[in-house]
């Protein structure tokens, strides 16, 4: 990569809860570094990040992560704004530009909370991860919040008619969604022309919900939904926890 000047202020409305420097599964085929951002306005109780929900205004934390990325430029390839959410943030579109200006990929995790804000910031963007939590018509049970499920649909259709490359992924709690759950979401997928779909196994790990931990979140028939999925989607897989 090459080293490229920076055009944009580093003082801006991003507010940093933590970096990877180095993941190799968050970005897929690129050694990656991963900026996390604080707040999400949606309360989904299998969340692995809860501690970055509350947002304290820690923008500071955004001057630290350039000065990471300087000394990292052709060594690593690519850098993934996560969260929380990261399209809550205003200075998100920004920071994506100037990653991309140091000559980085750019990559986003995001549940499609704000589909004006990841229109806006799409086209300087090399790849999304989406994570789609349920059937439409169940979703306000998952996120807990009324009316999530238009604004992840918005969302689903502006990165579908992108061309950006994505993963589209739900995580899966036998508490949350069954089985025929999971193949009603899947259809709904396929039927808005989704290609790639991973399925995630709920994991404990930074779960702050005790009933949820306490379940058996991993109880379905894996194979049975590999089998029933994988002719759906070109790209299928399932990832376990």
């Amino acid at each position: 990569m090459n080293r490229v000047p920076i055009s944009q202020p580093e003082a801006l409305a991003l507010d940093v809860g933590g970096l990877t420097p180095l993941t190799t599964t968050d970005y897929p085929g690129q050694l990656a570094a991963v900026v996390f951002c604080q707040g999400c306005p949606w309360r989904c109780g299998y969340c692995h990040n809860p501690h970055l929900i509350p947002r304290d205004g820690d923008a500071a934390g955004w001057a630290d992560v350039l000065s990471f990325l300087r000394r990292r430029q052709g060594l690593l390839d690519a850098v993934v704004f996560s969260g929380g959410e990261p399209t809550l943030q205003s200075g998100l579109l920004e920071a994506c530009t100037t990653v991309r200006e140091m000559g980085f990929k750019v990559g986003l995790h995001t549940a499609g909370t704000y589909p004006e804000r990841l229109a806006a910031v799409l086209p300087v963007l090399d790849w999304v991860g989406m994570d789609i939590k349920a059937p439409f018509a169940s979703y306000d049970r998952i996120t807990q919040v009324p009316g999530s499920a238009d604004r992840a649909r918005e969302s689903l259709s502006l990165l579908l008619q992108s061309g950006v490359e994505y993963e589209i992924r739900t995580t899966l709690h036998a508490g949350l969604l069954s089985h025929a759950q999971v193949l009603e979401l899947a259809h709904e997928l396929a039927g808005a022309g989704v290609r790639d779909f991973v399925l995630q196994a709920f994991r404990t790990q930074g779960c702050a919900e005790p009933l949820l931990c306490r379940g058996d979140g991993g109880n379905y028939s894996w194979d049975l939904l590999r089998s029933e999925l994988n002719a759906m989607f070109p790209r299928f897989s399932i990832r376990s926890a």
